[in-house]
């Protein structure tokens, strides 16, 4: 992969580290009362660690990921050169990909394995964004950009794309800026992203954008955020951990235990794979509920 693309991210790290500066001397002396956007060491370093380890692995993959890019983008539909509206329509066509992406981390457990670490965090603030997870290319996020390289858009140029949005979303992860109005219509907000890392039943799996809301707003995942409403933020399951390997990997345990679990059928172990996180918890529920069905109508008579 070429410089300029691979290294995107990275030449954005100034502008990253300086609005995390100005957020934190904010929160320490404007905003000390909101507690969960807060800087704390022992979060700052996990999520850097986390980045730090996400960037390793996607430039490992990426290795491959570009062989196989240049490999389809031989058999591409169309001949689209970079121009001004080819890379606007790409620009669209990209975020409504990861739209789908996004929606598939959170209600398809395969993908929701690398995704969680991402949402681990009862914190929210410019670091947070920084909280990535490693096995992005194991899970396959590269996999959602392969319709853009049939069509004929060059490798290079997707994979700048994407980094582009993502480069985005960092500054959408703060509860320092408030509604931003008519562009609250069009673009992922943080408000808007706020919502989207809440746990509160009114807004869990919602606001999946990227840099486009009007994706939520079509496809039916779009909640405002509400000012009688707090945002809580984190896992339902909260891990209390800031250890990052255990932070990568535990739900890919949990899955593959949950996979081996006993009393199911081949159909059922497969299942754990593509069905929404919370599908294993509601399986085991039912278990249990049949478990004490199959007891009382065996149990002898007293």
């Amino acid at each position: 992969m070429e410089f300029k693309v691979q290294y995107i991210l990275l030449a954005f790290a100034p502008i990253f580290f300086a609005f995390i500066l100005w957020e934190y001397w904010f929160l320490t002396h404007r905003k000390p009362e909101l507690s969960s956007a807060q800087y704390s060491w022992i979060d700052t370093i996990s999520n850097a660690t986390l980045a730090a380890m996400h960037e390793a692995t996607d430039a490992i993959a990426a290795l491959g990921i570009m062989v196989l890019y240049h490999a389809l983008f031989d058999f591409r539909l169309f001949e689209i050169e970079n121009a001004f509206w080819s890379i606007l329509l790409l620009f669209i066509l990209q975020d409504f990909l990861y739209y789908w992406f996004h929606r598939a981390s959170h209600r398809i457990r395969w993908f929701w394995a690398s995704h969680v670490v991402h949402h681990s965090s009862e914190s929210l603030n410019f670091s947070t964004a920084f909280r990535q997870s490693a096995t992005y290319p194991i899970s396959g996020m590269w996999i959602f950009w392969l319709p853009l390289v049939a069509l004929g858009f060059q490798p290079e140029t997707v994979v700048a794309v994407v980094l582009f949005n993502l480069a985005y979303q960092f500054f959408i992860h703060t509860q320092v800026v408030p509604k931003l109005g008519w562009l609250e219509k069009i673009f992922n907000t943080p408000s808007h992203h706020r919502v989207h890392h809440a746990r509160n039943p009114e807004y869990i799996d919602q606001n999946y954008a990227g840099t486009l809301i009007i994706w939520d707003r079509m496809f039916g995942t779009f909640v405002e955020e509400k000012s009688d409403i707090a945002c809580e933020y984190g896992i339902t399951d909260s891990i209390e951990t800031h250890n990052p390997i255990t932070l990568t990997f535990h739900e890919w345990r949990a899955m593959i235990k949950d996979i081996f679990a006993p009393n199911q059928s081949v159909w059922q172990r497969l299942k754990q794979l593509w069905s929404p996180p919370e599908w294993s918890k509601n399986q085991e529920a039912t278990y249990n509920t049949q478990d004490r069905h199959r007891y009382l109508q065996t149990k002898p008579e007293s």
